[in-house]
């Protein structure tokens, strides 16, 4: 091995090491998925491309964010605000609920937690990483202005002093904290909106007994059971469809009706934006055993499921979250005909 080809190989080793939290970083800037995947692949080319620059002034790690900053300003200077259904329009009764898609641009996606959850000794940073990723938080974080956003991260999320965040914004320490001031106020009056997901980590016994329970209620189709483990005013979402629901009157009609088909589903868990969630697989007539229908993210608070959200695109999510793509069936449900 030359030289070149040890430093080379160093360098990449150097640089994957801080994969996962970039991934994290761009996902909370962008809001999808997929997008900030390409956003740090982009980040590693250019630092890898521009290392002979490296003045080695700051540490490789904030030489990388700066970068990773920059990339995902540049893919947020069209605007694009990425959305939750209940972000976008008012719920809709089940007698007029219609399943209308919008381009996938348009919403907030889910992401498996080793993708963006870097593993940390600290329970405490652990937590914070964990709820700074769930779905109510996320979806506050894209009504921030770009630059507001990465100081509220930076400053918040990743616990930077407000000089290390000017040094990586080019601005001053005065613009960071009032940046910083005004991103809080933005989400504490989207916190008065709606209470965020109350989930234990990892989750607790009452809570581990309530997603058991959700499983059988689910898997057995049984509407009852079901009712009993939603709040009253839980919710429903399903993208690229903008149709969301409120209620469990209006949630079990929905699924006994239009959502009929997910009848002996059979679900496969899944961690997904710091919550529990569930690989959702719909019996196949055609193929027989089970095909992809849904990634299921669920939020529970209080004892009850207080929302539960399927994101229906199965082609990209299925081998995003490391699930297979097809279930066969049991042998007994073959012996018996399911």
């Amino acid at each position: 091995m030359t030289d070149s080809t040890a430093t080379t190989t160093d360098l990449d080793i150097r640089l994957e090491k801080h994969r996962t939290e970039l991934t994290g970083y761009c996902y909370r800037m962008l809001g999808s998925s997929f997008e900030a995947e390409d956003a740090v692949q982009d980040t590693m080319v250019r630092a890898w491309r521009s290392y002979d620059k490296f003045e080695g002034r700051s540490s490789l790690r904030s030489w990388l964010y700066r970068i990773a900053t920059n990339v995902c300003l540049d893919m947020l200077t069209a605007g694009n605000k990425r959305a939750r259904p209940m972000d976008l329009s008012e719920s809709t009764p089940l007698a007029q609920a219609a399943l209308s898609p919008r381009p996938d641009h348009t919403w907030l996606e889910p992401m498996p937690d080793n993708r963006v959850l870097p593993t940390v000794e600290d329970p405490a940073e652990a937590a914070v990483a964990k709820e700074t990723v769930r779905l109510a938080f996320m979806a506050a974080l894209q009504q921030l202005p770009p630059k507001q956003r990465a100081v509220l991260i930076l400053r918040e999320v990743l616990a930077w002093k407000a000089s290390e965040v000017a040094e990586l914004l080019d601005t001053s320490v005065a613009s960071v904290n009032s940046a910083l001031q005004r991103a809080r106020a933005t989400l504490a009056e989207r916190e008065q909106q709606g209470a965020d997901a109350a989930v234990s980590d990892p989750l607790d016994e009452e809570q581990q007994k309530l997603l058991d329970r959700y499983v059988k209620a689910f898997e057995g189709y049984d509407m009852t059971a079901l009712t009993a483990l939603l709040h009253e005013d839980a919710i429903m979402t399903m993208p690229p469809f903008d149709l969301w629901l409120t209620g469990h009157d209006d949630i079990t009609g929905f699924m006994t009706t239009l959502g009929s088909a997910c009848e002996g589903s059979r679900l496969i868990p899944v961690q997904v934006n710091g919550l529990p969630g569930f690989a959702q697989y719909k019996p196949d007539p055609e193929k027989g055993g089970y095909a992809p229908w849904s990634i299921q993210v669920l939020e529970i608070s209080d004892g009850r499921l207080t929302g539960f959200h399927f994101f229906l695109d199965t082609q990209r999510w299925f081998p995003l979250f490391g699930v297979p793509l097809h279930l066969e069936a049991e042998a007994d449900e073959v012996e018996e005909g399911v």
